[in-house]
Formats: structure tokens, sequence, C-alpha cells
């Protein structure tokens, strides 16, 4: 008896002692397969319906060509934060990216480069030549129609590190003094969205300054409300003539205008007075729902409109051009951008107040938005001077590109309509000529998660198929051990 007890001791306690050699190889295992694929910076999976936490394609593409170092540093982040694993796939995708999570203890050169303290909270993305800071502010914005959170993080990661590898940062200068659309009034949404962007953007008073300046890339002018002085209108014509490009945005007009500087920049191109009068759509796919003033005009392929399906104007008018044979004898060759359609009519009785077309009322189609080059001169190969081009971007509305709400009950400005603002963005970097521009601009919902039926699928299965394998399997090996028995 005494015999038999010892030999299930010992039994028991080599199965024991084996049962925890495994688990302890198990758990060792574990932890070494853990440190191996955290070692490879994987990237983390996003089930988000909007691949919020994954970089995109666009922008591996643009970040694939950048050749200089660039540093970013996460300044009162933490390891596994949405942001740092965000930002360690600009590190797989280029490694001239480094991506450094630090504070001001750890780093007191950037604490005494940058004035950081232990309470900072921000990040700074640098070059040899350039920074950009941004704070965890930047990487969201707000939908005014729903007030849901809009998540912009990839948007501004991007666009700055093309920022402070940029050879040049082109600069946009807004003319004042002529209009009631300003940097400073009425059109804060853009500029608002165009600081997200790989550009800089001015102010320019000519009675100041005498000219445009020269390191202008584009000048955008805002529905002229008062004539040109004979100084801008000196300047503007130099600019021009230099090969200077412009972004023109024209409101509507309701009484007749005495603008005759105004209205000779726009001859240099080719561009007639605007007329007194609103376009209205007839045609109810084309407008917004009892509003004939509202318009989606048909939008013309070109390297502007490439990736705009729509926009929303309201209150547009007709932009009426020279003859063909006029704009060639001005070198000037026009592309029709946006279309009222043929439905549309011009009113320029306001006191009428029926929607539908009256009598004598002219029908469209009518041209809203153009692009018109002028040839200033030849290329010259013998002095090597390559052909001049000024490049006019005109719209005949304004409405579109401000804060301008369509009721006064409504939060939601013009430019958050369909693709107002990318309208905006694209031809303001067609005109500066830099395409990155044009490509990352991600309004994403951070609220809302919608898995597909193919992920659901998976996480359910993990949820409860594992288990109920790791129990079938147990049951399995316990009935193989009896029958052995």
């Amino acid at each position: 008896m005494k015999n038999i007890i010892e030999k299930i001791k010992k039994s028991l306690l080599v199965k024991r002692t084996t049962t925890i050699i495994f688990m302890l190889v198990i758990i060792a295992l574990f932890i070494v397969l853990t440190l191996w694929v955290n070692g490879l910076d994987l990237n983390p999976i996003d089930f988000t319906s909007e691949k919020l936490y994954t970089l995109t394609d666009t922008s591996k593409e643009k970040i694939k060509s950048v050749e200089n170092d660039v540093n970013m540093y996460f300044i009162g982040y933490q390891e596994g934060d949405s942001v740092i694993d965000l930002a360690k796939q600009y590190k797989v995708a280029n490694n001239k990216i480094n991506v450094e999570v630090t504070n001001a203890t750890s780093r007191p050169d950037l604490a005494e480069k940058y004035g950081i303290d232990n309470n900072s909270n921000g990040i700074i993305v640098e070059s040899k030549d350039k920074t950009k800071i941004l704070s965890q502010s930047d990487f969201y914005t707000y939908d005014p129609k729903t007030y849901e959170e809009i998540d912009i993080t990839e948007e501004k990661l991007t666009n700055s590190i093309l920022y402070v590898v940029a050879p040049k940062i082109p600069i946009i200068y807004f003319l004042e003094g002529y209009s009631e659309f300003s940097t400073s009034a009425n059109m804060n949404y853009l500029i608002t969205y165009l600081k997200n962007e790989v550009t800089e953007y001015k102010t320019v008073n000519v009675l100041t300054t005498g000219s445009i300046p020269e390191d202008c890339d584009t000048l955008i002018i805002t529905s002229p409300t008062k004539d040109f002085d004979d100084v801008a209108a000196n300047a503007i014509t130099n600019y021009i003539n230099n090969g200077g490009n412009i972004l023109w945005f024209n409101l509507a007009v309701t009484e007749k205008q005495d603008l005759p500087n105004v209205n000779r920049i726009l001859g240099m191109y080719g561009v007639n007075p605007f007329e007194v009068g609103v376009i209205n759509e007839t045609n109810t796919a084309k407008m917004m729902t009892e509003a004939p003033s509202i318009i989606l005009p048909n939008v013309s392929y070109s390297p502007i409109t490439k990736n705009i399906p729509a926009v929303l104007l309201i209150n547009a008018t007709k932009i009426n051009f020279a003859t063909d044979e006029e704009l060639q004898n001005l070198k000037v060759t026009k592309t029709d951008l946006l279309q009222a359609s043929e439905s549309a009519f011009f009113r320029t009785n306001f006191n009428i107040t029926s929607n539908s077309k009256q009598s004598g009322e002219e029908e469209g189609p009518f041209v809203v938005g153009a692009e018109l080059q002028k040839k200033i001169s030849e290329a010259n190969s013998e002095t090597g001077e390559s052909e001049k081009i000024s490049k006019l971007v005109i719209y005949g509305e304004n409405l579109f590109i401000s804060d301008y709400t369509i009721t006064q009950s409504s939060s939601y400005p013009m430019i958050s309509y369909s693709y107002n603002k990318d309208l905006a963005m694209d031809s303001m970097a067609y005109l500066v000529d830099r395409q990155e521009d044009i490509v990352i601009r991600k309004d994403r919902n951070t609220i809302n998660y919608t898995a597909t039926l193919k992920q659901d699928n998976i996480i359910q299965g993990i949820i409860f198929g594992v288990p109920v394998v790791i129990i079938f399997t147990g049951i399995l090996v316990w009935q193989h051990r009896r029958r052995k028995k």
C-alpha cells in the first residue's frame, strides 16, 4: 500500500512539474512573440469604416518622394496613442522620417530650442531648414451641421512633412481695400482650410506697397465693390504682364456699377463687364429644393475640377467673354469649368417674384466658372527665356466660399456644402502649381464606427468561436486519455 501511494505521489509530481514547465514555455514564447511583433512596427488593425488610423495610399505616395531627413517629435504623448501609431506608418513608408515620443526632460535641446516644458503638449515637425509646430487642437474640426467631430490628423501630418521639405512654399496674396470679403471678414472658414495646405497666405494693400509683392504666386481678388485706384490698376497690370496668376470671385451684380479700372483688368483676359442679374434654375435636379437661385452647375473636366463632382452656388452670375476672334487677338485661351444648365435663365428684374422664366429673360447655358490663359511672351531659345503665361481662374460667385449661411438659423456655411471648399482649394493649388495641395483633405467622422459584415463575422468568431474550439479540443484530449487508461 505504501509503495502504491509513493508511486502516485511521484506520478503527480512529474505531471505537475511537466505542466509547470509547459506553462512557463508558453509564457516565454508569448513574451518573445510579442517583442518580435512589436519590433516589426506593424500597422494597427483598423476596423473603422473611414480607416482613421491607417495611412492612405495618397500620403504614402507623397511621402515616398521625401529625400531629406524629417524629425517628428511628439511632446507629451504616450506610446500607443492613436496619433503615434499613425505617425509610425510614415516611417515605414519612408525611413527618412523619424518619429520620437519625448518630453522636455528627455530632450533639453528641444526644450531650449522651442521653449517647451514638462507641461507642453504638441508636435514638432522639422527638417534642416524649416519647422512646423502643431497642437492637438489642429487635428480636429467640427461639422457645423451635425456637430460631429471631424478628424484631420493625417491631413495635418502629411502636409506638415511636405511643408518642411518643400524647396519653396508658394505664397497667396489677398487683395485688400476693395471688397467686403477679406481674410478678416466673411471668409474665416476659407482661411481655416487654407491653413491646412502646403501654402502660405498674406494680404496686400497696393496703396501702401505700390505694387504686388514679387513673391506673390497667386493674387486673390474678391468681388470689388469699388473701382481700383490707378495705383492698384497699374500694379495689377504689371503683375499680369510679368506672368502673375489671379483667382477672382465675383458676386452677382444687383445694380449698375461704374468700375472702369476693374473692367480694364478683366478685359486683359477677354472678360467683359459683369451685367446686373442673377441666374435662376427651373430644372429641379439642378437646384436646391424650392430654391431656384441655389444652383448645381455642370462641372467640366479639367486639372482644377477633376476631383470635383459637384458644387453649390447661390445667386450666381454669368461670365461674359469677348468673341473668339478677340480672344485670339488677346492671345487668350479659354476653358469653361462650371456652367449653369440650359434650363437656367438670367433674371435682371428683381421685382419679379415668380420662380418661373418670364418672357424676354435670357436662357442658359451660362458660364459661371472659367480658366483663361494669356500668353505674355513667346519662348526665346537665344536668350533661354521660357514662354510666359498669366492665368486667370474666375467664378461668377463669391458666397460659395464664404461664411454665409443659407438661413439665419443655420450654422452651416456655404463653403461646407458639397465640394465648394475643394473647388477653392484646388483652384489655388493649380495656380501656384503645387499638386500636393490637391490630394489630402480627409474629413473624417471620429464618432461613428461601422464594422462591415466580414469584420463583424471575424470579431464574433474571435469572441465566441475560439473559446468553443479550445473547450472542444480539451474534451477530445480528455476522452482520448481516458480510453488509453
